[in-house]
């Protein structure tokens, strides 16, 4: 008998080290995956966006970033990369893929406790290998971070719920993660608004259907939401005044109308729009294979208590649609497909949770195969996109014939933006001619001055830099409203990165 336990001992922990391998292996190559994209300095308007508003003080990042439509935490934090990196865009780069890296993490010490080994892998991989996620590992953009900083604190409010761990601790690490997506991400802040309401509604019910019982551990949770929300509230106050400011003031916004299959095949190949990383042909059987696997296993296993979590991470995920779905409708509109990869991490774990009850073990192979190659396409895609020699070029034209006195104009498309980011450029040197009238003058102090008319540089005498996008009519508009000037040179760019056009002119104004 002593020796059987003693067998039984050895074959565990020896079934412990190989799954102990298999994690570290998918997390080190996952790693390596998804930082493979990360190696090269281009940029698009909003990743130039975050890095010019990181360049200013902390005091003008705040006073900047309350006119922008997003919180500013990461800002600061990639202030603070820029800073110690002595302006690296590699790093904050590669700073955008370490949440990935630390989701399959999670996967090791979080999912395979609370969900089991089979479901805390499949966490790893998917966290790792999952097309959204890899498309933006180095987007220099806050949602990989909203993503994460969502899923710790679903985590966490499960933990809560089950009252499986230390109550207090958990607490204290779900506030955390909560403030943080608050701070972060505002459909982050839909997800925590709408899970902070769901576990007081669960402990008040549950407070008051056993108050005639022992329901003293429901009613100690119900007091620590309480109290959890009012410090997440008093945390959250400088930035609810900014909130409320931007709520109110907003009469219009640059998101239309929702395409709802857009956002539907976003949440499962990252495609938005033209930017196909993924072919249709491939994209659309992927999404849909998923839709139904996803339908067929919530019918089939639905009065199964292993699934429970995955019914209460879908009911999640739709309330926090519906919210934002009310908001669009309400206020104004906010559905877009990209800011969906907040919630990803969700999606990620209800569909792990369906793969790891599932006795078909050749349907979750091939599921998991599948997944692997379309991020493998997407990723080769990205790689081609990012590393293309056409995006060096505008680069190149402007600092053939850059002058320390040149001055730059750009307008509402942005491009010039990206150039005079890129090069880092001083705002002093950077116009903003706002021939659309956005009334954007407050968020664009991230790059420089605004101006509605171009005769405000009738006085200057040098030479300018006109960046356009597309044609060069922002070009042959400065020539012909500024008197006394010559075209010098111009020049037009196509960039595999992001589609970007660049029409480049320089002006010589005497």
């Amino acid at each position: 008998m002593q020796k059987e336990c003693k067998a039984m001992i050895k074959t565990k922990s020896i079934r412990n080290i190989n799954s102990k391998y298999i994690f570290f292996s998918i997390i080190i190559l996952g790693a390596i995956f998804s930082i493979l994209q990360c190696f090269h300095i281009n940029l698009w308007f909003d990743e130039s966006y975050s890095i010019a508003i990181a360049n200013h003080p902390f005091n003008e990042l705040w006073t900047i970033g309350s006119h922008d439509v997003h919180p500013v935490l990461y800002y600061i934090i990639i202030k603070l990369i820029l800073t110690i990196t002595n302006g690296s865009i590699i790093c904050v780069r590669i700073f955008s893929a370490v949440p990935l890296i630390i989701m399959g993490i999670l996967g090791y010490t979080h999912i395979r406790k609370d969900f089991g080994e089979k479901a805390g892998m499949l966490f790893t991989l998917f966290s790792l290998f999952f097309p959204p996620c890899i498309v933006y590992a180095s987007e220099i953009r806050m949602y990989t971070w909203a993503m994460l900083f969502a899923t710790i604190m679903v985590i966490y409010a499960y933990r809560i719920f089950k009252g499986s761990g230390k109550i207090n601790k958990d607490w204290i690490i779900f506030s955390i993660f909560s403030l943080a997506c608050a701070y972060t991400h505002y459909y982050a802040l839909a997800i925590a608004f709408v899970i902070n309401i769901a576990l007081f509604i669960y402990f008040l019910r549950k407070s008051i259907k056993n108050r005639s019982k022992n329901g003293g551990f429901y009613v100690e949770n119900l007091k620590r939401g309480i109290i959890s929300a009012v410090l997440q509230i008093i945390g959250y106050m400088p930035w609810l005044v900014v909130l409320m400011g931007q709520v109110s003031s907003t009469d219009s916004f640059w998101i239309g109308v929702p395409d709802f299959l857009d956002i539907l095949e976003f949440q499962f190949t990252g495609n938005l729009g033209d930017l196909l990383h993924i072919p249709a042909f491939l994209s659309w059987p992927f999404t849909i294979i998923f839709v139904i696997y996803i339908i067929y296993m919530l019918k089939k296993y639905w009065k199964k208590e292993e699934i429970k979590p995955a019914k209460m991470l879908l009911s999640l995920y739709g309330a926090v649609v519906v919210f934002i779905g009310i908001i669009s409708i309400v206020k104004l509109p906010i559905l877009f497909a990209r800011y969906f990869l907040t919630m990803t991490g969700m999606l990620i774990l209800m569909i792990v949770i369906l793969l790891s009850v599932d006795t078909n073990i050749r349907r979750v192979i091939a599921i998991c195969t599948l997944t692997v190659i379309m991020s493998l396409v997407a990723n080769i895609n990205v790689i081609n996109d990012n590393y293309d020699q056409s995006n060096s070029k505008p680069m190149e034209f402007l600092t053939s014939d850059l002058q320390e006195e040149d001055i730059f104009v750009t307008d509402n498309v942005g491009s010039g933006f990206v150039l005079v980011t890129e090069k880092q450029i001083p705002y002093d040197r950077v116009y903003f001619w706002d021939r659309s009238h956005w009334n954007v003058q407050e968020a664009y102090k991230a790059y420089g001055k605004t101006i509605w008319d171009i005769n405000d540089l009738k006085d200057y005498k040098g030479r300018i830099w006109v960046i356009g996008s597309g044609n060069f009519g922002l070009a042959e508009a400065v020539n012909t409203e500024l008197e006394d000037t010559t075209i010098l040179k111009q020049e037009y760019f196509k960039t595999k990165y992001k589609s970007y056009e660049y029409a480049m002119t320089l002006i010589e104004k005497n």
